[in-house]
């Protein structure tokens, strides 16, 4: 399979972030080369190395990490295997979360946090400048504005390029984009959760970047022998691949960034790129759920 495979992620198209950043739209999420809980150092290092280095032979050119993987670690594994970084390769982190251990997580979007962080996260991944710096979460405690202020900061002064938000609704991006401009939302979304359908749809008609964390949930689509069995069945793909490809067809500024440890894992997903699904198919598992959630 891996020869065959070169390549393939750019089946999935092309899409301009921030309006210069051309990436493949099937991206690599960075979150799982991680420990147990997200925490500390993968159980195979060896193997998270090889999949680091087989995201870059696939054709994926999209890498999203986070400071607060790890917490440190995923960052330091991607400068340490990937650096010097191929030619076009884009790599997006974030910032705003720590963590008290294994599965914790809470937000701090203090100015002093997150420029320490940016910091940290320009020393681990090797890089003079953030392609795509994003906001992990809106601290309830701090005002956006003052969280957005120091990411503004470091863009002027050349150490970031463009900024992005995670896990916000309407009303917030609204109000995040009075303070900088904002070129990604990354919200939890798949075939199986669609509460942020309205979000989908907000960002495809303003031209952000929709990336959805958890892409490869399906929910009760999902249970054996319904309707994504089904698909998969007509389309020789896998459960995971066709879920990924319903999410590629969803919106034309859909980023689904699949993430994994294993590098027979990876290929399956990046696979997906090449699935395409009929218009009945498609429908079949757009249908498959109850109906969309209101964006809260």
């Amino acid at each position: 399979m891996s020869g065959a495979l070169d390549g393939v992620a750019a089946r999935s198209g092309t899409f301009l972030l921030g309006g210069d950043l051309p990436v493949h739209r099937l991206g690599f999420g960075a979150m799982r080369i991680t420990g147990p809980g997200i925490w500390g150092e993968p159980r195979d290092e060896a193997e998270a190395r090889r999949v680091l280095k087989r995201t870059v032979e696939l054709g994926i050119n999209l890498i999203d990490t986070a400071d607060s993987y790890g917490p440190h670690v995923s960052e330091r594994l991607i400068g340490d295997t990937l650096h010097p970084y191929p030619q076009g390769l884009v790599i997006a982190t974030k910032a705003g979360l720590e963590r008290a251990g294994p599965d914790q997580w809470s937000p701090n979007g203090r100015p002093e946090h997150l420029r320490r962080a940016l910091e940290g996260s320009l020393k681990r991944l090797r890089v003079e400048r953030i392609d795509l710096y994003q906001l992990h979460r809106i601290d309830p405690d701090v005002p956006v504005e003052e969280s957005l202020g120091v990411l503004t900061d470091a863009q002027r002064e050349g150490l970031v390029r463009h900024i992005g938000l995670s896990e916000v609704n309407a009303e917030e991006l609204e109000r995040a984009r009075k303070s900088a401009t904002i070129v990604s939302v990354q919200n939890l979304y798949n075939l199986g959760d669609r509460k942020w359908d309205g979000m989908v749809d907000l960002c495809a008609e303003q031209g952000i970047a929709f990336i959805p964390w958890f892409p490869l949930a399906a929910g009760k689509v999902g249970e054996k022998g319904g309707v994504l069995d089904e698909v998969a069945r007509r389309t020789g793909a896998t459960p995971s691949q066709v879920a990924l490809a319903w999410l590629l067809r969803r919106s034309p500024t859909m980023l689904p960034i699949p993430g994994t440890g294993s590098v027979k894992h990876l290929e399956e997903n990046t696979a997906a790129a090449a699935v395409e699904l009929s218009d009945a198919d498609y429908q079949a598992l757009t249908e498959a759920e109850e109906g969309p959630h209101p964006a809260a």
